[in-house]
């Protein structure tokens, strides 16, 4: 793409911020409009059934853009997730806890924009156990995944969404 030889690198960073606010609005109007015409269970049935099958690509595509081997462990799961579509977006972090790795959704742009409007938590934790796991499964097949606290689940005020990953 010769616009973008052109740019400076702090508007390089600009363009990847615009693609992925421009990704999850588009994310956010297509679940809208599906849950308008079908209802919140079938918009989140929907939701899953695409996330099952978007997480498995985004791992690969981010495995190989960082040479990650087959089985890259928690430490290549750990550096995966900093390049996920929303991580320019969100504000996370991860720590490691007994050998196993702990990552936290401490800002969700989501959650965030629906607590500002007075609005409950968006119910997300049956997208996130399919998108974290088949995530986690791409980057090592011998990952396994719990779920710490996603909404509809109580959760503190210093994250949104927390996960678990360990190697079997």
């Amino acid at each position: 793409m010769s616009a973008l030889n052109d740019l400076s690198r702090e508007q390089l960073i600009e363009v990847i911020n615009n693609f992925a606010k421009n990704w999850l609005a588009h994310d956010g109007l297509w679940f809208q409009a599906v849950e308008r015409v079908h209802g919140m269970d079938e918009a989140i049935r929907a939701d899953t059934e695409a996330w099952e099958k978007f997480s498995p690509i985004e791992a690969r595509r981010i495995k190989r853009l960082l040479g990650l081997s087959e089985q890259a462990g928690l430490e290549g799961l750990r550096e995966a997730l900093e390049y996920r579509m929303y991580a320019v977006l969100n504000r996370q972090s991860s720590e490691y806890v007994n050998g196993r790795l702990r990552f936290y959704m401490n800002d969700c742009r989501v959650q965030s924009a629906r607590k500002r409007r007075g609005l409950p938590d968006f119910p997300c934790k049956p997208v996130g156990l399919v998108e974290y796991a088949t995530f986690a499964k791409t980057i090592d097949p011998r990952i396994e995944t719990t779920c710490i606290a996603c909404p509809p689940d109580d959760h503190p005020d210093d994250y949104y969404c927390g996960w678990e990953f360990w190697i079997k």
